[in-house]
């Protein structure tokens, strides 16, 4: 087991190429919103070491922690449903930012790129380039989302796994995997350490938006989901190591 770089033990990675799908909450404490710079920095730290542990790593991110879409639907609010997902794209524009700048603080060499044209803050995405970063051992924070309203992020990420033809899409959320029910409201939830796409839309298990995993199944493209806020998961997630919840074909 190689050890070199962190405080902890870092496996060595099974996938060559993977997509993280990483979620506004990631960028503040529990309950807060906003960008927290302790909070993207340990986010940073963990993605620094993945990245120089040989792994071209892309980074779809969130932005739910500036804004949501659902804080504009009063009926006495103006601001169209278009509009208020507009927003929400600018708003994981924000926290990519964040996140190169904490990056590069940490020597990493990464780039930010776009679904929505702004070549004074970002580049666009194109596929082409993005995998040339990739190849040349930059990480490469996909911000924006698909560039559409009415489209979640997590369609955008599995989009992007998809167009970069990524080995696997890791879904990074504060709790440990896919449940039967939801664990915070129903203390008889199950964790299921393996489940099929076909069970997950069948049995409406509400942890991806139905639209990405019906493309994550169409594109046979497995699916972790795990803990993100224990220190190392990242890391032992892309080592193939038991931890979250598989979603794939056989489940």
């Amino acid at each position: 087991m190689d050890t070199a770089g962190s405080g902890v033990g870092t496996p060595a990675p099974r996938y060559k190429r993977v997509v993280l799908k990483l979620s506004g909450e990631g960028f503040a404490p529990p309950g807060k919103s906003g960008v927290h710079i302790e909070e993207t920095l340990v986010l940073a730290r963990q993605l620094a070491r993945v990245a120089r542990s040989g792994v071209q790593l892309a980074i779809v991110v969130g932005g739910g922690n500036i804004l949501r879409g659902a804080q504009f639907s009063s009926g006495s609010v103006v601001i169209k449903p278009a509009t208020a997902h507009y927003m929400g794209m600018l708003a994981t524009v924000m926290n990519g930012l964040a996140l190169q700048e904490a990056l590069e603080s940490l020597n990493c060499e990464t780039r930010l790129q776009t679904a929505i044209r702004m070549e004074n803050v970002a580049e666009p995405f194109i596929r082409r380039r993005c995998i040339r970063h990739l190849e040349k051992g930059r990480i490469v924070i996909l911000a924006g989302g698909t560039g559409n309203p009415f489209v979640t992020t997590d369609t955008a990420a599995a989009l992007r796994s998809l167009e970069l033809s990524a080995e696997l899409l890791l879904k990074a959320t504060k709790v440990d995997g896919v449940y039967s029910a939801d664990p915070e409201k129903d203390p008889a939830a199950v964790r299921f350490v393996n489940v099929g796409y076909d069970q997950l839309l069948r049995d409406n298990l509400r942890i991806m938006d139905t639209t990405a995993i019906s493309m994550c199944r169409e594109g046979k493209l497995p699916i972790v989901v795990f803990n993100y806020k224990i220190e190392g998961n990242i890391e032992r997630a892309i080592a193939g190591d038991p931890i979250g919840t598989v979603i794939s074909e056989v489940g």
